[in-house]
């Protein structure tokens, strides 16, 4: 069993995704039964996502506070359209969500070379709009780590180890460990998550947690290890006022 109690699964895919397979009760029920606090929503835009455009972004507000016990995030994953750190969505879509994951898929931005992919993301992170730097540890996007993970220091960003990469997406096990030994030289910030397409894959971490445990790394800097740290992170990003409750405050006021 891991020494990292995650409370959070910040990546995960509804039905909206057209290629995922639950809806947002059946994943939050899937949260709660996992012992999360928080599950964020985060379906993919554009052309990843015909099913689900702006009207759907948009369109979160409805979305209650608390599903099935377990606090929702209204959020999505936006596509890097191309060198120059482009997304596809809009900044008006993008500014009323809470939570904003950036990531380079082939059917939208093919491969190029490590150049082009580290120009993008270093023009991904100076959009004010995103908050996490998703699954960037995928061979065929390559880039100059180094590089990103100090502009991600700079410019306040998160950067996701994405444990479903390691499995399905070759050469991220070795990628994904250099942008965390990066990230632990740097103090800069992280996130684990599961990259559910499917209920029963959420909070599928164990691939993560375990390269995480071998190089020792700060359990301070996982921002979804502890109900505090992320909700305070949370907090801050929402663009309204959002109340989170731990489950020992629930309890308490049970009482």
């Amino acid at each position: 069993m891991s020494r990292f109690h995650i409370v959070a699964d910040t990546h995960t895919h509804t039905i909206a995704s057209a290629h995922a397979y639950s809806t947002i009760t059946e994943n939050a029920a899937a949260a709660k039964q996992a012992g999360h606090r928080f599950l964020a929503c985060t379906d993919h835009t554009g052309i990843m996502s015909p099913v689900s455009g702006m009207w759907y972004f948009e369109n979160m507000r409805i979305l209650p506070d608390e599903l099935c016990g377990v606090y929702l995030l209204r959020g999505c994953e936006a596509n890097v359209l191309d060198s120059t750190g482009a997304l596809d969505v809009s900044e008006r879509t993008l500014a009323g969500l809470e939570w904003v994951i950036a990531s380079m898929h082939p059917p939208v931005f093919p491969p190029q070379d490590p150049d082009a992919h580290t120009a993008a993301w270093l023009g991904v992170v100076k959009n004010p709009h995103v908050d996490v730097i998703g699954h960037c540890g995928d061979e065929r996007f390559r880039c100059d780590y180094e590089a990103l993970v100090r502009a991600c220091a700079e410019n306040g960003k998160i950067i996701e180890i994405n444990s479903h990469s390691l499995s399905s997406r070759p050469g991220s096990d070795k990628n994904c460990k250099e942008v965390a030994l990066l990230c632990k030289h740097f103090g800069n910030p992280i996130v684990v998550s599961s990259d559910a397409h499917f209920s029963a894959s959420i909070g599928e971490f164990d691939d993560a947690l375990r390269m995480l445990e071998e190089i020792d790394f700060p359990e301070e800097l996982i921002l979804n290890a502890d109900f505090d740290r992320f909700a305070a992170v949370v907090k801050k990003l929402c663009p309204r006022e959002r109340t989170f409750m731990s489950a020992a405050q629930e309890a308490e006021n049970q009482k």
